[in-house]
């Protein structure tokens, strides 16, 4: 094998061993397993002296996982090529039942040198930090609601039904505040299970108020004021959608947004047989999920609120133009699809939730530098 080759690197990572295996140019050649190898830096770069005794060019690639993007800054740091490829789309043959270290890093040289996988987008370290920050409290908000659920069937249990309409506003809390449980251990778990609800809501607001601080500092804070122009999209979620998805540049159609989300209609086609079902689910399910409940907004007719107006204030006249477009567009969209009775208010908040996410890519892209030329505010 000659300096001129090159090597398709699959990396099977692990939280204690990497199993590596690597491919040559030639299809016909089958992957070499060369065997686990440690975690640590030192371990790596071992590695990549070994591999570089045997080709000039080496190009590695493994699958997202729990181990994060460490490995991945490491090589690109040291000017070597490296994938981190989504899982759910590596090519798997149907009634494949054996799945073990060395076949998995054999496959992924395999489909590297086929180019036949799909690397995701790695954030930055710090988009990274915003983005673990509105996770954190994104799972805090799932706590939240567990425990309020678990609440409920406490009491339902106990034939004790709150009789208002709206949960979790002052009078159903006065209502609790009444609750009297006929044994003490029944009461001291009442009271455990409020005292956890509330500890939530507390803690929702220190995260609440740190990700309005840290939103002042990013340097795509330009991005998520211009997003807040849009109905539905406040400092939380439009800071969720931003640190989702990254460069909103990377997509190079709305359409290609959609689908990256999961919004688009799933198909099953025949023929002249064509079948479309729900939407794919397929992406990123935070910002998916972020959208569709901004979408329930444009139930009401467009109107420029106080609240929306001041998010307005000092943006350009193209944003706010497309935000009005937004508005009108998707409120006579859920009307035709649900007024006329052709779709259920949940299928008609998923379709605004489509159109919505072309808008939030169009504004998105308006303020947004292009990758070639780097915020002014950006780390160096």
């Amino acid at each position: 094998m000659g300096k001129s080759s090159t090597l398709f690197v699959g990396l099977d990572v692990h939280k204690d061993s990497i199993a590596v295996a690597y491919a040559v140019e030639d299809p016909e050649i089958a992957p070499v397993f060369v065997g686990p190898i440690g975690t640590r830096t030192c371990d790596i770069d071992k590695l990549v002296r070994r591999l570089q005794s045997k080709a000039a060019n080496l190009l590695f690639a493994y699958e997202a996982g729990p181990c994060g993007y460490g490995l991945y800054r490491h090589l690109t740091a040291k000017g070597l090529r490296c994938q981190v490829v989504a899982p759910s789309l590596i090519p798997r043959k149907a009634g494949d039942r054996v799945k073990t270290d060395r076949r998995d890093a054999d496959q992924l040289a395999r489909l590297y040198r086929a180019g036949e996988l799909t690397a995701i987008h790695v954030p930055d370290p710090q988009d990274e930090a915003v983005r673990d920050l509105i996770r954190a409290r994104y799972q805090v908000s799932r706590q939240q609601h567990r425990a309020r659920q678990q609440l409920k069937m406490f009491l339902l249990r106990h034939n004790l039904r709150y009789a208002g309409k709206t949960a979790w506003k002052p009078a159903h809390l006065r209502f609790l505040a009444t609750v009297k449980m006929p044994f003490p251990e029944q009461q001291w778990v009442f009271q455990e299970m409020v005292q956890v609800i509330s500890e939530a809501g507390q803690r929702l607001a220190r995260y609440d108020t740190e990700i309005e601080r840290v939103v002042a500092g990013w340097r795509w804070e330009p991005v998520v004021r211009a997003l807040m122009s849009l109905r539905g999209l406040a400092v939380l979620s439009a800071a969720t959608l931003v640190a989702e998805l990254g460069d909103l540049h990377r997509f190079e159609s709305a359409g290609q947004l959609m689908s990256y989300l999961g919004l688009v209609p799933g198909e099953d086609t025949t023929g002249d047989d064509r079948r479309q079902g729900g939407i794919t689910k397929m992406g990123n399910g935070i910002a998916r999920r972020t959208l569709i409940e901004a979408a329930w907004h444009y139930r009401a007719p467009a109107r420029i609120s106080r609240g929306v107006l001041a998010r307005q204030e000092g943006l350009p006249q193209p944003v706010t133009a497309a935000a009005w477009a937004a508005q009108t567009r998707l409120h006579h969209r859920y009307k035709h699809l649900v007024a006329t009775g052709h779709k259920k208010p949940q299928v008609a908040a998923a379709a605004l939730g489509r159109e919505l996410a072309g808008f939030v890519w169009a504004i998105g892209r308006m303020v947004a530098p292009h990758p070639a030329q780097p915020p002014a505010t950006a780390q160096p």
